[in-house]
């Protein structure tokens, strides 16, 4: 499919379509927890984003939710929808936002999210050079967040015996971990100053 074609559907069916060279991804929508801790995070993103522009002006960025990445200059039928992310602001309103303008990436992984899905997923961040990736996973009894993992993108691999290549060029190193019993916050310096309380992000 086209992202012409993509755009002839209706908006509730195209909006759970992502496009991977022209081949349709269906993203089934979580609970409505999912949509709670997704916009939890990105209220404590922006809050730190924020801060740290008033720190220093001469940075920005823009913390979204749900918005595409466009892979390629040309054409829009290779796109992912993260569930949230940190961009550099644009030069222009209303602009695309492209791998090279994104900063921080991450999904809030639901039940339904398999994990041959998200490695594909993430392998698409890492080949874009996304630098920062993040995976949250809820609590299965709970309304809560079990875990965030964050990760730094490793453009080099380690040294493999002679004849055998790495299936992707780039991929993602685990950098911080962070549940409820073992922090009282999550705390990193990249990409910029974060500091986001467990009471922040409760439901």
């Amino acid at each position: 499919m086209t992202w012409e074609e993509l755009e002839q559907l209706p908006e509730d069916i195209a909006r759970q379509i992502e496009l991977w060279d022209g081949r349709v991804v269906w993203v089934r929508r979580g609970p409505a927890e999912h949509q709670e801790f997704t916009n939890l995070l990105w209220s404590g993103l922006r809050r730190c984003a924020r801060s740290e522009m008033d720190r220093n002006p001469e940075q920005c960025w823009r913390v979204h939710t749900e918005t595409n990445i466009f892979f390629g200059r040309t054409g829009k039928s290779d796109f992912v929808t993260p569930d949230f992310l940190v961009a550099r602001c644009l030069a222009e309103p209303y602009q695309d936002l492209h791998g090279d303008d994104v900063l921080l990436a991450g999904e809030v992984l639901s039940p339904s999210n398999t994990k041959t899905d998200m490695d594909e997923k993430k392998s698409r961040y890492a080949k874009a050079g996304i630098p920062w990736y993040w995976e949250v996973t809820l609590a299965r009894e709970e309304s809560a967040i079990a875990m965030i993992r964050a990760f730094a993108l490793e453009v080099t691999h380690g040294r493999l015996p002679a004849g055998v290549h790495p299936l992707y060029p780039a991929n993602y190193l685990l950098i911080g971990k962070w549940t409820p019993q073992d922090s009282e916050r999550i705390t990193t310096d990249f990409p910029f100053p974060i500091d986001i309380s467990w009471p922040e992000l409760a439901f």
